[in-house]
């Protein structure tokens, strides 16, 4: 009989996300980062560099469950990341953000254990290396993300493109609107480098 392996919970979060994303070419990033730096309160962004695998567990109606499981490469002792984002609210089209529950839980480092054991299979899995701005309660990541190679091995990768994602993200109380306006506010400062949008997920899949 296998059991399941021991994970521990460090902490639980369950809070409305609003997100707003584009691309950077590689040749404009470093005019976008310069940008960021006079407009946010870093002016020297945390650096970071990550391991995150996605994985599905089929549901009873065809619609698979999906949880994120994220590791720093840098900082191999800090906790694992687990989060699972709900479905884009169909609220207000007016909104200038997508916006979606968003459970963030940081975990200890049997999570892939676990999730295997609890019948999650891993879909994909990429790395992601960049910088984190962030302007009062906004947080902006611009990330280059790369393909795992070899399964599991974090030294094989390869880029997946000749740019860089940009996420312009905030995590509030549900029913906080105004973080919405705060945030079309804050992206038109950042033309005419970016056009961040609402981006609806069932279009880019």
């Amino acid at each position: 009989m296998c059991s399941v392996p021991h994970l521990v919970i460090n902490s639980y979060k369950h809070q409305m996300q609003a997100t707003k994303h584009c691309s950077v070419l590689d040749q404009a990033l470093d005019s976008l980062l310069h940008r960021l730096r006079g407009l946010c309160d870093n002016m020297e962004p945390e650096s970071f560099a990550d391991h995150e695998m996605v994985y599905l567990l089929k549901g009873q109606q065809g619609n698979p469950f999906l949880l994120r499981a994220r590791r720093s490469l840098a900082h191999l002792a800090t906790p694992w990341h687990l989060r699972y984002l709900g479905q884009p609210e169909v609220g207000d089209k007016s909104r200038h953000a997508l916006v979606r529950n968003c459970v963030d839980v940081a975990t200890s480092h049997s999570l892939p254990e676990f999730l295997n054991e609890m019948s999650f299979r891993m879909d994909h899995e990429f790395v992601a290396k960049g910088h984190i701005f962030r302007k009062g309660s906004l947080k902006v990541v611009v990330s280059k993300l790369f393909r795992v190679l070899v399964q599991g091995n974090t030294e094989n990768t390869e880029p997946l493109s000749l740019s860089s994602l940009v996420e312009l993200s905030v995590l509030a109380p549900a029913g906080q609107d105004t973080v919405s306006e705060d945030m079309r506010a804050f992206a038109e400062q950042l033309k005419p480098l970016v056009h961040l949008e609402k981006i609806d997920p069932k279009r880019h899949m």
